[in-house]
């Protein structure tokens, strides 16, 4: 189920059923797993190894070099679960040395056009990214998130378990798990109760949700004119606490306490200025003085 205009390297792997259309670049060391389907003029290369039923439309672009500064030529990785869908014009790059050398997504996830995946980001499971969604290096999509078009994503940043966030938003900082987030600058606006009755929660697990909500984002909330560490702790002080609620509380103090500027990966990065002196030169400080 090969056509005839397609190139296939001779070191790829094709399960069975795996149906590859005119023009589409299949490059070494690829690994496309059973009932694949790669469109007409699709590229997947860098090594890429994907899963089960995924199938990529014309024009997505799968598995190439790192956008970034600090990226050295290696044979990094991309990995990929079963049953996505990237539409058409989707871009997803492997990682970078230095932060470990893998990008990662998840399974039963959907890109839809012109999404960006970068370097060493993380995507977990049943995820939707919408048309023009830009993920930055090294940020994490936990399960479940939805995200509106024309989204841009900072680096480091993680949007926590069935977030939403409305189209059209700038997000700089963690999005804590089941809220809604939406703006330039983007706030907490509600919590995702849509999302969590599509999901299957029991109407006890969404009313906990909803009160930690009206405890930490809430308009009421801030008029209190309590910092959002105290309303916090006064909701960790509950006597009992159930999943979702603990793992809310849980991602917020990550992100506010030992995160930087909010985004509690920001931490965790390796990266410095000479790994970038590929592209500046050693002498850059002394040619923007003038010197």
């Amino acid at each position: 189920m090969i056509h005839k205009l397609a190139y296939v390297d001779q070191t790829a792997r094709l399960g069975r059923n795996v149906q590859v259309g005119p023009n589409a670049y299949i490059g070494a060391g690829v690994v496309l797993g059973d009932d694949c389907v790669v469109h007409n003029n699709a590229t997947i290369t860098g090594g890429a190894v994907c899963g089960q039923r995924n199938v990529f439309f014309p024009q997505a672009v799968i598995g190439t070099d790192p956008q970034d500064l600090k990226y050295k030529g290696g044979q990094t990785a991309l990995h990929i679960g079963d049953d996505n869908v990237f539409r058409e014009m989707v871009t997803v790059h492997r990682g970078t040395e230095v932060a470990g050398g893998l990008t990662q997504i998840g399974s039963h996830n959907r890109f839809l056009v012109g999404t960006h995946i970068a370097h060493d980001c993380i995507v977990g499971d049943d995820c939707i990214l919408s048309n023009g969604t830009q993920l930055a290096g090294h940020v994490c999509i936990e399960d479940k998130v939805t995200i509106g078009g024309i989204v841009g994503v900072h680096h480091f940043t993680t949007i926590g378990t069935l977030a939403f966030v409305g189209g059209l938003a700038r997000i700089t900082t963690d999005v804590p798990p089941f809220m809604i987030v939406e703006g330039n600058p983007s706030r907490v606006r509600g919590f995702n109760e849509i999302g969590m009755k599509r999901w299957g929660f029991t109407a006890q697990q969404i009313e906990g949700i909803r009160q930690a909500y009206l405890a930490l984002f809430s308009q009421r909330a801030e008029r209190a004119r309590m910092p959002l560490s105290e309303r916090l702790a006064e909701l960790e002080a509950r006597a009992e606490l159930d999943g979702e609620v603990r793992y809310l509380c849980e991602s917020v103090r990550r992100s506010m306490l030992q995160g930087v500027y909010g985004r509690q990966l920001e931490r965790l990065r390796r990266d410095s200025d000479a790994d970038r002196e590929g592209f500046y030169g050693k002498d850059h400080d002394q040619r923007e003085r003038g010197l």
